[in-house]
């Protein structure tokens, strides 16, 4: 992701005036954005040639005149002539915040595709390079948000020094918020009029101030492979909802910023070779902090209820009596079969799809995994990259076809994944350097109806692990 060269703010326009300077179309289109504020809007122009008769602007139609700009918090120039670059000068002298249409260079600030439902207001901004990609994205949005989010808006501000005063405690006060501004019983009080509203309102408020500080609670979710886009709906909601987010080393810090911006972060990193927490100093942060009345998110790669250790956190958080539930993600194995379009089961070739870990699988395990995969099942190896050529040759030992098709996703549902697809003696013997993060290895007749056209053939190649 590239760093942004604007910093999106909202600028305070009460009180004061936004001037701009040219008569044209151009013009127009600026007045049009500026009349959305409570600022006055004056139009200067020697010439004024467009239509701002229902725009409730004030017109000089004269010359510029420096004194223009008195009280002015924001000045665009639509004008190419002498008073255009007369009104840029005075702006600059004057330290005023100015927009040249048309010319970036000389831009202090763009003006954004708006979607208005005062008081909220949503800016899609290109940073003037795309502006009729903002807009269509502006329309995607205005299709999506309801008309009356703004009256809710409006309800909420009316009722928070209400609530300062009720709700003390900040994750409290916070918890209030979300459920006024989440509930159906609001907004259908909304539309029958503002004095529902407001009794639904008070009558949530009166709830959760009564309420006794509550018991916080634990989400497992799922991140998925890695693709902040391929996150759940869920996970998204209740990473905005999470004070605190619990956080494992393959999750991408794209997904941890997913959450709120307030909200604790805490890695606990298990990268191999090297724990920084224990699992039973994990169980023990996950049910301090949801005694604490924390609304925790922990989040881990993949979906947390496959190698994950989930059932260890849920065992550890039922003993405290702490409450939890479980977000599943998208697992590697299902973003490595997407990757490469590869049928995990296919009719009359795979009858099912079998899971397993390649670290410290024993000779009964490996004898389950041949009979498996001699059955038409086709198998996903998790963490087995660095024992790939070993455990080749052990399930060939115990009877695996050694021309069994075998396919490799490193980096599985991430922009730089890597594919290998061969054998499983070419696995065995082969002479490849498997690119850096982690893999998933597949193994069964359905792994050649994958596309691996753009895969490094392990064949004639020997195993190793960057």
């Amino acid at each position: 992701m590239g760093a942004l060269n604007t910093f999106p703010v909202s600028f305070k326009v009460r009180d004061k005036r936004i001037v701009i300077v040219g008569g044209d179309a151009e013009a127009l289109n600026k007045a049009r954005l500026a009349i959305k504020t409570s600022a006055q809007v004056t139009v200067v122009s020697r010439e004024i040639s467009a239509d701002f008769s229902t725009l409730g602007v004030e017109l000089a139609e004269r010359a510029f005149r420096e004194s223009d700009l008195l009280g002015a918090a924001l000045v665009f120039v639509a004008d190419r002539g002498r008073d255009g670059e007369a009104a840029r000068k005075a702006a600059r002298a004057q330290k005023i915040p100015l927009n040249v249409v048309d010319r970036p260079d000389e831009c202090d600030f763009f003006t954004p595709a708006i979607v208005d439902r005062a008081p909220i207001s949503i800016a899609v901004s290109s940073d003037g390079d795309a502006p009729v990609l903002a807009r269509l994205i502006r329309a995607k949005i205005e299709a999506d948000l309801s008309p009356g989010i703004g009256l809710l808006a409006r309800l909420a501000g009316k009722l928070r020094g209400r609530v300062e005063k009720l709700l003390p405690i900040g994750a409290r006060r916070r918890q209030f918020f979300e459920a006024l501004l989440s509930s159906p019983d609001i907004e259908v009080a909304l539309e029958s009029g503002a004095a529902d509203a407001w009794r639904e309102a008070t009558a949530l408020l009166d709830t959760h101030s009564n309420d006794r500080q509550k018991d916080g609670v634990v989400w497992l979710i799922g991140a998925g492979p890695g693709s902040e886009d391929l996150l759940t709906l869920r996970a998204q909601r209740l990473l905005q909802q999470a004070d605190v987010i619990v956080h494992d080393q393959l999750v991408p810090e794209l997904v941890v910023q997913m959450g709120r911006r307030d909200a604790e972060r805490v890695l606990v990193g298990k990268a191999k070779g090297h724990h920084s927490f224990s699992q039973a100093q994990i169980n023990a942060l996950l049910v301090r902090l949801a005694r604490q009345g924390k609304r925790v998110a922990r989040l881990k790669s993949g979906d947390p209820m496959i190698f994950g250790r989930a059932g260890e956190e849920i065992a550890a958080l039922k003993k405290a009596g702490v409450g939890y539930s479980v977000v599943p993600g998208i697992t590697a194995a299902l973003a490595a079969a997407a990757d490469t379009a590869t049928p995990l089961t296919l009719r009359k070739i795979s009858s099912g799809f079998v899971v397993a870990t390649a670290h410290g699988a024993d000779d009964g395990e490996l004898k389950h995994w041949v009979a498996l995969a001699n059955q038409s099942i086709t198998l996903g190896i998790y963490m087995g990259k660095s024992v790939a050529p070993e455990v080749a040759e052990k399930l060939i030992s115990k009877g695996m076809r050694a021309e069994t098709p075998v396919g490799i996703v490193v980096n599985a549902g991430r922009p730089g994944t890597v594919t290998y697809s061969g054998t499983l003696e070419g696995l065995k013997t082969g002479n490849t350097w498997l690119s850096d993060g982690p893999a998933i290895i597949l193994i069964g007749q359905a792994v050649s109806r994958g596309n691996w056209a753009k895969a490094i053939a392990l064949a004639d190649h020997e195993i190793k692990v960057a």
